[in-house]
Formats: C-alpha cells, structure tokens, sequence
C-alpha cells in the first residue's frame, strides 16, 4: 500500500523514523467495496512510531488512507500545495482536523530529527510530484516515488538533469519498478494529446473519454482537444469534480475550457458533446460503469457515440473491465482503448532507457527495486546489476532492511496479512483485518514438495497438493503458475528460510484472488531430484 518507513539510530541510541506515503486500494471484490490500507499491527512490537508521514505526490496509492492512519499516529504530514489540498479535502469529509497538514513547496527541503528530507521535482501524471532525498549520519537515501522521464509533460516542467547530477553519487535508491522489463522509452503525455485530438476529431457521435481523475495533464488534453474540434466539455464522476475543482484553485486548469452541466448534456446535438468519465477500471458505481447499464440520469450512449480508455487497466481489474466494455458494446458504441488504440494513453512510469539516463545522473552505489510484480523488481534488479549498481534484494510487503557499511541486508521479515476498512469509517471492519481471532472464512491447506535449483532458487517437484474445500474457490491452474515463478525467485538456504520468504507473498496472492482470505495452512517438503536415468 505504498507506506514505506525509514529509521536511523547511532550504535546504542533508539532509533527514530518518518513515513514516507500511505495508500490504498478499493477492494472491489468485497462487499460495499471497501478499503485496503496498510496493516500496522507491525510496528507497535517494533516500537515504530513515526515523527513526521511525507508525501510524494497525490495519487489515491499514496494518500487514500491517510485519513485512516493519522488518527493512529498524530505526526505532521508534510506535503507539496496539490497533494494537500487533497489531504484536507479527506480530513474534513471523516470530521478530522487538519492542522497536522504542512505544504512544503517542490525543490524545498525540511528537517525532523536526525533526517534532513529535500523533496525532488520529477515528471509524472500528476502535478507536483517530488522524489525525496533523506540523509541521515553518514547515509544519503534516493526515494524516487513514481516519475518518468518526459520531454513535454503539458503541465509543469521536464525533470532537470542537473538538479540529480548535483547530488550524485547517493548510497541507495529506492526505485519504481513498474516498466522495468519494458525497453525503451515509456511515451510523452504530448504525444498523447495529439493522438486524443485526432481520434475525437474523427467520432461522430457522443464521446466520452474516461481516464483517472488525478491525471490532470491526460484531463487537460482532453479538455483541449474537445475545443479544438468543436465539442462542449462535461465532468461525470465525484472524483474528477473534485480534483478538476482542487486543480483550478491552485492555478493548474487556468486555460480548461467552460464546462456544462451534466444536466444540459440532452440539449446538445450529439457531435459536440464530449464526456470525461471515472470508472476507466470497471468501478461498479463509477459513472462509465451507470452509462454502460443505461442508468445514468442526464445521458444515455446508443449506436454511433464513441467511448476512449486513456487509461491501461491495473493488474486484477481486467474481469471488472471487460464486464464494463461488454455492457457499452451492447449499446452499440464504439471503443477504443489500450489494445485497438495504445497511442491514446501513456504510463507514468521510467522505462528502461529512462532508468539508465536516471542512475546516469544520480549514480546510486545500492538500488532496492519497489513497486510492481517480482518480475518486474528482477528486471529492475538486472538493469542495476548491468550498469554496476548492487541490488541484491527484490522486497516484499513486510521486510525489514538495513542499509549500513556492508550494503544491504534483510534483517527480518513481518507478514503482511491485509487490513480491510469501510470507505466511510477510519477503523478496521471486524473480521476482515488480519488479525480476526479464528478462521471466519473457512482454511486453506497448501503442502508443496520442492528442490534447491543449485542457482540460489527453488523449483516445485510433482503435483501441488491443494485442500480449498474450505474457502472460496481459487482458479488452481492460475496458483501453480505463480507459485512456480515466485519460487524461482526465492533464496534461502533452508526450507525455514524458504517459508519466510514464501508465507507474505502467500497471502498477498490469495488476498488478490478471492474474495475472503481464509487461515492458511503452508507445508513445504523438500525431495530430491529425479535423475535424467529416472526420467527416461
């Protein structure tokens, strides 16, 4: 959930720390589609209490449970003018105050005990993003957050080189992963807006554009494509009134054409009404999600009006998306999306000519590769290792690092299970935290038999042995595909270790894949190899 914790300590002194984000993610699978937010039932044994909560930008994944978490902790929560006026807009709907709230503006730097913080302008789909350089003693510690490298990001300026050549070389960096196996360059948001503004001049009908609310440069070009080709522009969706309205206050939208209300949208003839809609991830009360089922109050989409993704779909909602395209395809428009149309959306996120350019400027000694799959962290892990940077570790949700003299080392592992709040309360659902009392939804018993690979990893030997009579049901083809990945993976020279290493990782794929997480039993039996005489 993008809470990550940083601690410092001289020999024999306590240690202290800050937090650096805290987000969430919406659990459309459950009921009444609550949150996941981070689980903090950790840091209590550990005696971790953060100082100060840091914000690296304003996206949902990085500050959807602030509202949830500052009540636990009090700290000041420091962050750039767009990120907290999201903040606060939070705050004041759960009846929170929001005098813990700091603005500190891109490029300044603050202090909070041993840690001097200097927030970093990077180029990402949302205004005001920063990267965080944090020093402490001796140690300087690169937290990238998410960023990209684009020459025309439409709002705010390109990255500066000699901004992050000025505090090279650093000790560690803390980097995003999510395109690391991609080659090349990850698209501009330029590019993009001359592939909306041709496609939009090209429908006939309606048109409704649906893309996330917090991408404010992909919603400008909307906005201005809409113009230039002759259509008038409405918003659907509380989320991207909102962050339209936060936006314009702080200057960002000064040059946003006039919007109608959704309520004149049946006034217009149908070629110069163009929509920009929430619910690109097939969000069941998201406003594309009520078009889609005709149930929407001011508009109704028919043969000859057209619908544009500009938005990729997030690992895990593809079947909730293809619902949603079913439902509009019924109606008769017409799509256009990541597959029949990718120049109509670009990722915020480094691909691997950026990340080379980046660590050309910085030149980090240590890289820990954060975000994305496993997959996605070993292809950030060889990219490092080429250019002669150590990355000896791929982490996972719960994993205690230390970084001193001797590079890094995991020092302990704390799984993660998840912890599962209602959208309109800031204390945990009974029963759906991870630390419920029995098994309220049913056991799940897993034994695998394995072998050491000889190359530091593990392989599965024979049949999965999988007991999910209990629970919700899991697709098991699907599970033993994973599992055989993740082992590869793993290293640990005893099936301890090996456990250690498997059991968050467990629980975070069946969090993901069913809709309650039962008590899970893990067995693992180690065998030995068949010979190639055996196997003939």
């Amino acid at each position: 959930m993008n809470l990550s914790l940083y601690g410092y300590g001289e020999r024999d002194q306590e240690e202290e720390w800050v937090a650096v984000d805290c987000g969430m993610m919406i659990r459309q699978d459950l009921p009444d589609s609550p949150l996941q937010v981070p689980n903090l039932d950790t840091l209590t044994p550990l005696g971790i209490r953060p100082r100060a909560l840091i914000i690296t930008h304003g996206h949902e994944d990085h500050i959807g449970a602030a509202a949830w978490l500052w009540p636990k902790w009090g700290c000041p929560i420091w962050a750039t003018p767009l990120a907290a006026a999201l903040l606060r807009a939070k705050f004041v709907e759960r009846g929170l105050t929001t005098d813990a709230i700091r603005v500190i503006e891109p490029g300044e730097a603050m202090e909070t005990g041993p840690f001097t913080l200097r927030f970093l302008p990077v180029t990402h789909s949302i205004p005001e993003s920063c990267a965080l350089l944090l020093a402490a003693g001796e140690y300087r510690v690169l937290h990238t957050g998410d960023w990209k490298l684009d020459p025309e990001p439409l709002i705010g300026n390109p990255m500066s080189a000699a901004t992050f050549r000025a505090i090279a070389p650093v000790d560690l960096v803390i980097g995003d992963s999510t395109n690391a196996p991609m080659p090349g360059h990850s698209r501009s948001e330029g590019e993009v807006a001359q592939a909306l503004e041709h496609t939009i001049a090209h429908c006939k009908g309606r048109v409704v554009v649906s893309c996330f609310a917090s991408n404010l440069s992909r919603v400008l070009s909307i906005g201005r494509a809409a113009q230039r080709t002759g259509r008038r522009i409405s918003l659907m969706g509380r989320s991207m009134e909102r962050m339209v309205g936060v936006a314009r206050g702080l200057g960002y939208l000064d040059d946003f054409p006039a919007l109608v209300p959704v309520s004149d949208l049946g006034y217009l003839p149908p070629n110069e009404v163009l929509v920009i809609a929430t619910g690109s991830q097939g969000e069941p009360r998201a406003a594309l999600s009520r078009l889609a089922r005709g149930r929407h109050h001011a508009m109704e989409l028919g043969a000859g009006d057209s619908v544009i993704f500009s938005a990729k779909a997030i690992p895990g909602n593809e079947l909730m998306i293809e619902r949603l395209k079913n439902g509009l395809r019924g109606l008769g428009a017409t799509l256009l999306d990541e597959f029949n149309h990718p120049e109509l959306h670009a990722s915020g996120h480094p691909a691997q000519e950026e990340l080379r350019t980046f660590y050309g400027w910085v030149k980090p000694r240590h890289l820990l590769p954060v975000h994305g799959e496993p997959r996605h962290q070993r292809a950030h892990c060889e990219l490092a290792e080429s250019l002669g940077i150590q990355a000896p570790l791929a982490p996972v949700n719960g994993d205690l690092i230390r970084l001193d003299a001797e590079g890094l080392t995991l020092e302990a592992r704390h799984p993660q299970p998840p912890c599962i709040v209602s959208q309109n309360a800031v204390a945990p659902l009974a029963g759906l935290t991870g630390n419920r009392p029995g098994p309220r939804h049913g056991s799940l018993y897993l034994a695998i038999s394995v072998t050491a690979t000889g190359e530091g990893g593990w392989t599965r030997i024979g049949r999965l042995m999988l007991d999910a009579s209990q629970s919700s049901p899991i697709d098991e083809e699907a599970f033993s595909d994973w599992i055989d990945e993740v082992l590869e993976s793993l290293s640990g020279d005893t099936l301890a270790e090996l456990r250690l290493a498997l059991q968050p990782q467990l629980v975070g794929w069946f969090a993901n894949h069913l809709r309650r997480l039962p008590e899970i039993h893990l067995q693992i039996l180690a065998v030995e190899a068949p010979s190639a005489t055996e196997l003939g």
